[in-house]
């Protein structure tokens, strides 16, 4: 129960981080209770407070009060479509100029959502209090509400300042690096999150081979796997007495009705078609699908990202190979944490220790051949990638823990030979790509031989 609560947080908190509205949804219910209050405590303090302090609150009349809440109201609702603007215009620019699946880490910047939450918070606040300001006509008692009027007053300047830094941040955030490196962080929570460290005393533990006459497990509907609720799975293979295997990865597309998995009895043999049903009926809840997708369960999720920029710097439209070097860098970072990692299937057993459920999880050789081969194929032709790309190897090999992950590098480092001699560079940069490709080789044999 545990693990399915921390997997649905997981995915709560991936929802809201990744959404502008919530935080200045919050900020305006907050400026209008506090619109509605403060008015209510000046008309029981302000005729008790000591000219110590009113000299620093508002002093001005009614028509003053209703100047300044205007003038504040109206400003901060411009420099608000200002904000957004921007934002819009740093959204466009990630997808076209990076990749698409950057804009959820854009739009989960929580300094981006606190400013905007700041000035519609400071709008909404000024027009609240705003319409408890009255004057001595018609009857009505004079009432300009001193505390409340030099709050708005104080949060109009912080708004100021607020602008200021934004716009520095978002000069910031638009650089590539900076891009770069947010990517890389959360991919880094995300598989430390979600990938138990690497234990070279445990024996590894492989799934069942699935029978001929297994059952399949369909996909209950369309989209990206988000999430599984392992202990959802875990129970209902319990109670059908069954295994039961999801074969699709987190971030896998998934179709209504496609199977996604699998399941036979434990001893053997056939389900009774009223214990299928029910099964069925049981897993299907606890896969979750949405329509694109997120850091919750996917490790691979980062990498992917990171590969995207790597493709799309290359492509003729960008062809901005500094960018492609830079996220290789990144990719070779993630890869090797990733290979510190405990990866391939991950197995629930039950209280008896009896395995009941197999999870597919990406083994390094995929995660490997995700980050290598897509700047492989669209870089072959500019030697600066592929030798940044012989390097990714070289680093990956020395910090690479055991002889699974050396076979996955040796193999991709054959791809990339037979990719760097079949094109057409020069003697020298040849020479200089396979002087990269004997370092490779002499680090998966254990040694580091230093650039002189």
């Amino acid at each position: 129960m545990r693990a399915g609560r921390r997997g649905s947080w997981s995915v709560l908190r991936d929802a809201v981080r990744t959404q502008l509205w919530p935080f200045p949804a919050l900020a305006i219910t907050i400026a209008v209770i506090a619109g509605v209050l403060l008015p209510r405590l000046d008309a029981q303090i302000d005729d008790q407070l000591p000219p110590q302090i009113t000299y620093y609150l508002f002093g001005g009349g009614a028509d003053a009060a209703r100047a300044v809440l205007a003038g504040i109201a109206g400003s901060l609702i411009t420099v608000t479509s200002l904000t957004f603007s921007l934002t819009v215009v740093t959204l466009q620019l990630a997808s076209s100029q990076f990749s698409p699946r950057l804009l959820r880490t854009f739009s989960s910047d929580r300094f981006v959502q606190l400013t905007l939450g700041l000035f519609l918070g400071t709008f909404a606040y000024a027009l609240t209090v705003l319409r408890t300001v009255r004057t001595a006509a018609d009857d009505q008692a004079l009432f300009v509400p001193q505390i409340a009027v030099t709050v708005a007053f104080v949060l109009a300047v912080a708004s100021v300042f607020a602008l200021v830094i934004f716009l520095a941040h978002l000069a910031r955030e638009i650089r590539v690096e900076t891009m770069l490196a947010t990517v890389h962080g959360d991919a880094t929570t995300t598989l430390r999150r979600v990938l138990p460290e690497h234990d070279p005393d445990r024996t590894p533990v492989a799934g069942p081979d699935i029978p001929a006459d297994a059952e399949m497990v369909p996909a209950p509907s369309s989209g990206f796997l988000v999430w599984l609720d392992e202990p959802g799975l875990l129970r209902a293979a319990v109670q059908a007495d069954a295994i039961v295997t999801i074969t699709e990865q987190p971030g896998s597309s998934l179709i209504e009705g496609v199977p996604a998995g699998a399941c036979w009895p434990r001893g053997g043999g056939r389900f009774e078609p009223d214990v299928l049903r029910t099964l069925r009926e049981r897993v299907a809840p606890t896969i979750h699908t949405g329509p694109e997708r997120t850091a919750a369960q996917d490790a691979a999720f980062g990498l992917r990202q990171l590969a995207d920029v790597t493709v799309k710097a290359l492509s003729p439209g960008i062809n901005d190979p500094t960018t492609a070097i830079h996220a290789l860098g990144h990719l070779s970072a993630l890869l090797g944490e990733l290979a510190a990692r405990d990866l391939g299937p991950h197995v629930l057993t039950d209280d008896g220790g009896q395995l009941r459920v197999v999870l597919a999880r990406p083994t390094f050789a995929e995660l490997l051949e995700l980050a290598v081969a897509p700047t492989r194929r669209y870089g072959a032709a500019d030697p600066d990638v592929l030798a940044r790309l012989f390097q990714l190897l070289r680093e990956i090999a020395w910090t690479a823990p055991d002889a699974e992950h050396h076979r996955a590098i040796a193999g991709q480092l054959e791809r990339l030979r037979t990719t760097a001699q079949a094109q057409s560079f020069d003697p020298t940069e040849r020479a200089y790509l396979s002087r990269l490709a004997d370092q490779v080789d002499q680090t998966l044999d254990g040694r580091w031989v230093l650039r002189t």
